[in-house]
Order: structure tokens, then C-alpha cells, then sequence
């Protein structure tokens, strides 16, 4: 388990700074290497591959049920055979927050526990 993803997510303000380039990529290195930033500091997103269609299904309910317990929800794309993207970036102040790395480490751990060989 990491750091991050021993945390909560804790409700976000409309009123709350999105985090500035230097922090989300300080808090990207304490994720798995696959997370990428993009869109200029904007959202994280990961591409995660399975072996079949069930598995994959499996991943995004989990992914579901962690975005649930959390009250913070991720944007699902490429959700396809054997494979889904996650991307994280919080709505409220349309930039990314804490809650998304601590989101994108409780979906690395749920993937690594679950469904890497």
C-alpha cells in the first residue's frame, strides 16, 4: 500500500485550487509509471490491459465500487475487449485535486492485487 492510497478523498470545494504542474508531478512519481499527465496539467489518465472481456468488466465495476466508497468518479473511456481507461481530474474546479492521485493509487492496488499476473 502507498501513502496515497491509504488516504480518503475528501470533498472538494468549487472554490479550491487545482494543483499547480510541480505538485501533480511530484505526486505522478508515487504512482505506477503508466499514469500519464495530460492535457497541460488538466487530468491523469491510464490505459489498463486485460486478458479478456470478463476481466476487464470485473476491473471497471472495482473501479466502480473504490469511486462509490470514495464519492469521487473517474471518466471511463476505451472500455473494450480486454481493455479500459481511466481518467482522473476533479469537475469542481476542472483541474486535477489529491483526490485524483489518491483514486488513481486505490486503482493501482485493486489492478495489482486483482487482475497483473
Amino acid at each position: 500500500m502507498t501513502e496515497l492510497s491509504g488516504k480518503v478523498c475528501t470533498a472538494c470545494r468549487g472554490d479550491a485550487d487545482a494543483l499547480k504542474a510541480t505538485e501533480s508531478l511530484q505526486k505522478l512519481d508515487e504512482l505506477h509509471d503508466d499514469w500519464q499527465l495530460e492535457d497541460n496539467n488538466h487530468h491523469i489518465q491510464r490505459e489498463f490491459e486485460f486478458e479478456n472481456f470478463q476481466e476487464a468488466l470485473n476491473f471497471v465495476n472495482d473501479v466502480g465500487d473504490i469511486a462509490e466508497e470514495q464519492g469521487h468518479h473517474p471518466v471511463i473511456n476505451d472500455f473494450t475487449w480486454g481493455r479500459a481507461t481511466i481518467k482522473l481530474y476533479t469537475h469542481k474546479i476542472d483541474g486535477l485535486h489529491e483526490n485524483d492521485f489518491i483514486m488513481a493509487a486505490k486503482i493501482d492496488e485493486t489492478f495489482e492485487e486483482e487482475y497483473s499476473g
